[in-house]
Order: structure tokens, then C-alpha cells, then sequence
């Protein structure tokens, strides 16, 4: 019988979503307080230049890939499904002021962005900003990316964790990335750094503590769990936010998987991590499975990631990601 109504809870946020897209579809307010939310880019330079056939995607630009139409129907299309939260990923697509050299051209300015985090409240959408200082995803921090570890580093760092956090009015969390920095993921890079042991945990201790500073929250994916679950569990802080992700739909018992259990059992907060990158039922698939497996104090929400650049050639692809959370929610609130 459990079986059968997993497959049902599944299969019907799967109806949920196609129906959604229906005129005339009534779509009910959600009654609980769940963190519902969705991952967008400013700036989509994670990257350095890969030399990988099928990556140009992927690939830095010197120029903002942001369209704002597009940016403008995801807003109300995250509005219309009651979604309350969106991870918005910075990188070089703001004119900081305390740093104008990291901008990209057509960047936001620092008034554009405030702007926009206001109409997002008005939307009943909570701002959350994102920078990912990991060194596999910094390329957005230009000559500072090659820096890694130095005092010149951590003066960027500081001052950009400062400044995002004054933009946003002391935001509840700040995501810091700080995933897959490893020789593996990338090896199609022309120029790889990773740091190890003793010095990632200094450096991402930092950026915590910074964060901590300027009265916000750090919040991290949670990777470096699965291939080093001892040294996590003795060296995170538990007033962390952890996201775990797992894009497929096996939800066998995998180290993938398992962190969320082990997360769960040694007393993190979390917000578990879907995906459309690669299929459509994965947001389903991990809202059931992580309501089963993580106890309800400590589940916190739940984050959709599209993984494309916020351009026109994708909007199906994001429209698809916020019906799909859009569906979960009418099911489970």
C-alpha cells in the first residue's frame, strides 16, 4: 500500500503540473509556512572556458545572458503557482560598488537590483542572493578567481558578502555554492584550482563566518558530504542550511541519496535540491522521499534548480521547473 501511494503522490503532481498549464485552472493558496523555491541567474558565468564539445552553454561571456521579458513571465509564473522564495545567482551580472571590475557588460546597477528584490517582495517572493565562491564555479570573480587563499581574496570576498548583504536588507540566508571543487569537474578547464583538506574548510569557515557577520545565514550544497562524511559532520557548523541534490529518479541507496538521511541524523536543517536538468519528475520524486526520510523540523523547504542561463531559448524549460513545484505544492499543502 505504501508503494502504491508513493506512485500516486508522484504521478499526480505529474497530472498537477500538466493541468496547470490549462485555461481556466484554479490553483488553491497554500496554507503552510514551507520555503517553495527556484533558482534563477543573473549572471550565468560559473565556468572557466571549457575546451568540452557539447559545453558551449557553459562557456564565460563577457556580456550579461539575461533577457527580462523572460525574467518578468518567470516572476509572475512563480507568483500564479504560489512559489515564496527565489535563489537569485549574482555572479558578475551586478555593478557592485564596492567592486565595479567584476561586472560583466550590461550588468544590473546596484539601483536596478534593489528595484527588482522590491517588486520580487511585493510578488510574495523572498530574495535570497547567491554567490558560489567555490573554485569550480567562481569564474564570475574574474582576476580574483585566480587568487584563490590570498588577502587580497579575502578582502574581495568580505567586501562583496557585505555589500549583497546591505543590498538585500540583511536577507535570511546567502547561498555561498561551494560545491564540486575537485580536479574531476574540472578537468576541461584551461586553468584548474582546488583547495583541500585544512585550507577549504579555512576558506569556506570564512565565508561563513563573514556571512554570520553581516546577519544573514550561509547556506551550502552539500556535496563535499559524499566523499567525506567524517570530516563533515566533525568540521560543519550546525546552524548551516544544507542542500543536498540528487537529479535522477532511482532513489536507491546511494551516497546521493543517503545524505539526506545522514543529514537528517545528525541534526541539520536542510532544503533538499531537485532538478528538471535532465527529467520531469525528479521535484516530485525528492519532495516525496525527503518528507518521508527528514524529520519535519528540520525540513525546511524545497529548492528547483533548471540549471539554464534566464534567455529566451530556455523558457520551456523554466516554465516547466515552476509547474513542477507549482504541482507539488497543490498536492502537498
Amino acid at each position: 500500500m505504501q508503494h502504491y501511494n508513493r506512485r500516486h503522490f508522484i504521478k499526480t503532481i505529474g497530472a498537477a503540473s500538466l493541468a496547470s498549464t490549462m485555461p481556466g485552472t484554479l490553483i488553491s493558496k497554500p496554507s503552510g509556512s514551507s520555503i517553495w523555491a527556484n533558482l534563477l541567474h543573473l549572471s550565468f558565468n560559473m565556468w572557466e572556458d571549457w575546451s568540452a564539445p557539447g559545453k558551449e552553454m557553459r562557456y564565460y561571456r563577457p556580456h550579461l545572458r539575461f533577457d527580462e521579458k523572460l525574467w518578468n513571465d518567470l516572476l509572475k509564473k512563480m507568483e500564479t503557482n504560489h512559489l515564496n522564495m527565489v535563489v537569485l545567482d549574482l555572479g558578475d551580472g551586478v555593478q557592485y560598488e564596492s567592486h565595479p571590475e567584476i561586472a560583466v557588460e550590461n550588468a544590473w546597477t546596484v539601483q536596478k537590483l534593489k528595484k527588482e528584490l522590491s517588486k520580487m517582495r511585493d510578488m510574495g517572493l523572498e530574495p535570497i542572493p547567491k554567490l558560489n565562491f567555490a573554485s569550480s564555479h567562481d569564474a564570475w570573480m574574474g582576476e580574483y578567481s585566480r587568487m584563490l587563499s590570498t588577502e587580497r581574496y579575502y578582502k574581495v570576498c568580505s567586501d562583496l558578502i557585505a555589500e549583497v548583504c546591505d543590498i538585500f536588507d540583511t536577507p535570511r540566508f546567502f547561498h555561498l555554492g561551494m560545491d564540486e571543487e575537485d580536479a574531476g569537474n574540472q578537468k576541461y578547464y584551461k586553468y584548474m584550482v582546488v583547495r583541500q583538506y585544512d585550507l577549504w574548510w579555512h576558506d569556506f569557515l570564512f565565508l561563513h563566518n563573514e556571512v554570520k557577520k553581516n546577519g544573514s545565514r550561509s547556506w551550502i550544497w552539500s556535496d563535499y558530504l559524499w566523499h567525506y562524511p567524517d570530516r563533515f559532520f566533525e568540521k560543519m557548523p550546525k546552524d548551516v542550511l544544507q542542500s543536498n541534490w540528487y537529479y535522477g529518479t532511482k532513489f536507491k541507496k546511494d551516497k546521493m541519496v543517503e545524505a539526506y538521511n545522514q543529514l537528517d541524523k545528525n541534526g541539520y536543517d536542510q532544503i533538499p535540491t531537485a532538478s528538471n536538468h535532465s527529467n520531469n519528475e525528479n521535484f516530485g520524486m525528492t519532495v516525496d522521499y525527503c518528507q518521508r526520510h527528514i524529520q519535519k523540523q528540520r525540513l525546511f523547504g524545497f529548492l528547483q534548480t533548471p540549471w539554464r542561463p534566464t534567455i529566451e531559448e530556455f523558457r520551456q524549460r523554466h516554465m516547466e521547473a515552476i509547474e513542477q513545484v507549482g504541482a507539488a505544492i497543490r498536492v502537498t499543502e
